[in-house]
């Protein structure tokens, strides 16, 4: 038993790493092509919407099994799979609090200002929507976590002899009988930081929102 959970805990780190190197691509992605598309609209925001549509209509957990056995699994893939599956869903984010943003007075003044379009879109506009950003941000590492042990389940994710947590609950299901713990510790693992995840989330996003905002 003591050695199950040692390898749970010694999971963490490669759990927090690929999910966290993943959550930052996509958020990066996303943030910068969202600004861009809700700024410039016109034919550049039909591209890459149309384009993020595309990727959306495909379930996650499929386009990253195809993903992954066409680029072999490794470390680096699955964080390159992952800041490519969740980048729409912060691109779309970003674009919508762009939309309403760019019609502001601050924006407008920085225009007759004559300042660039990266000064508008990165000094004045994304830090007016670090709020919904960062919701958006733990939502996505949520969604990454269970990816991430999912992929190591199928066998498509970290390979052995890495602790991962997905990994573990495949080795563990045919001792089910005899050692319940192989399989609830890994799982327990998984389930409780997703939810609390979520839960971060859920109060970012109470902060954040302005006062009265839901009433």
């Amino acid at each position: 038993m003591k050695r199950v959970l040692s390898r749970v805990i010694a999971g963490t780190r490669g759990v927090f790493l690929l999910c966290g190197l993943g959550t930052l691509m996509a958020v990066s992605i996303g943030t910068a092509t969202g600004l861009l598309s809700g700024y410039v609209g016109g034919f550049v925001d039909e591209v890459i919407m149309r384009f993020y549509d595309v990727l959306l209509s495909v379930p996650a957990l499929l386009l990253a099994m195809v993903m992954i056995a066409t680029m072999g699994p490794s470390k680096r893939n699955i964080v390159l799979i992952a800041g490519i599956l969740y980048a729409p869903d912060v691109a779309r984010v970003v674009r919508s609090v762009t939309l309403d943003l760019k019609t502001k007075e601050f924006v407008e003044a920085a225009r007759v200002r004559r300042e660039t379009r990266r000064h508008i879109l990165f000094r004045e506009l994304l830090p007016n929507a670090t709020g919904p950003l960062m919701v958006e941000s733990a939502m996505r590492f949520s969604y990454c976590i269970f990816m991430v042990a999912s992929l190591g389940f199928l066998g498509l994710g970290v390979q052995p002899p890495s602790p991962d947590w997905g990994l573990q609950v495949f080795d563990a299901r045919i001792y089910l009988g005899l050692a319940p713990w192989m399989l609830l510790f890994p799982a327990a693992a998984i389930a409780l930081l997703i939810i609390s995840t979520s839960l971060m989330g859920d109060g970012l996003k109470e902060i954040t929102e302005p006062v009265g905002a839901g009433r």
